[in-house]
């Protein structure tokens, strides 16, 4: 016969993996309704596009690997997988010298502890738009530059269903920087081809992080304080670089091409050090 000890040990295991499967179904409801969100917002920007190189909205999804490390919930660094959904809409401006961008997407890591007996889900939105002057024909005909400012919300969760006190932890922050793409216009055959890399660099902004092991019931309890944080280059980086091709074919566009994000801060004692790395694949709206 079974002791107490063991029927209360039984029942503590079962309590854990039923929190971490409704856990993880809360997850991959967030992440259905984002996606959702953004494929209506992919028709609306694409049904508002015009024909022609002025203005071209391009849907992308991206897969590949995913670290992320958040010393709030756990000091062990946690990899897997990476899957994202992002929309790029941009608009050519005064015969070509400008150039405008905004991007809206979501992103989620499924990642596992080094055991593999722990995962945590991260979930996040992210909304940019940028501003660049062009120059055509730098150096070469066919090379061209731009370079400009950039403003970027991004905003999301981390989720460990193992921890009891903090399952969750926030993300949130409002960053101001720079945006720069180099392009080459070349030809596969006879279809037109662009080579791009772009870079977009956060210099300073406002970031949301608690103090080291303060609860969010705390903070709902009233304990405010140190909650927002001035973030530069001292305490926070945040870059993104992308290099892909687009090919023509008519007057659609499909996109291959690769995407690398960093995200790292630090502060009250708190250490943040995602990275991701993604195959892209797109195709114009």
């Amino acid at each position: 016969m079974a002791t107490l000890q063991e029927i209360s040990t039984r029942g503590s295991e079962n309590s854990e993996v039923s929190e971490f499967s409704e856990g993880s179904q809360r997850s991959r409801a967030s992440l259905t309704r984002l996606l959702v969100l953004l494929l209506a917002l992919a028709t609306i920007v694409g049904a508002a596009a015009q024909d022609g190189d002025t203005r071209r909205s391009v849907l992308t999804v991206e897969a590949g690997y995913g670290s992320v490390h958040d010393s709030y919930l756990t000091p062990i660094t946690y990899d897997g997988l990476d899957l994202g959904l992002s929309l790029e809409h941009t608009h050519w401006v005064k015969s070509g010298r400008w150039l405008w961008q905004l991007g809206v997407g979501a992103d989620y890591n499924y990642v596992e502890n080094p055991a593999q007996n722990n995962d945590l889900h991260k979930l996040m939105g992210d909304l940019s738009f940028n501003m660049q002057r062009c120059w055509r024909g730098v150096i070469t005909p066919r090379l061209n530059f731009s370079v400009g400012p950039m403003a970027q919300v991004r905003a999301g969760i981390v989720y460990d269903a193992v921890n009891s006190n903090n399952p969750v932890t926030v993300r949130a922050h409002v960053n101001a920087g720079a945006a720069g793409m180099a392009w080459w216009e070349t030809r596969l055959g006879r279809k037109p081809v662009t080579l791009r890399y772009q870079l977009q660099l956060p210099v300073a902004g406002v970031f949301f992080a608690p103090e080291y092991d303060e609860s969010y019931y705390e903070i709902y309890l009233g304990n405010r304080r140190n909650l927002a944080h001035l973030g530069w280059w001292g305490n926070r980086l945040d870059m993104s670089h992308y290099l892909g091709a687009d090919l023509r074919l008519g007057k659609t566009i499909l996109r291959l091409g690769y995407r690398t994000r960093l995200e790292h801060w630090t502060v009250n004692h708190l250490h943040v050090h995602d990275v991701t790395h993604a195959v892209v694949l797109g195709i114009s709206l």
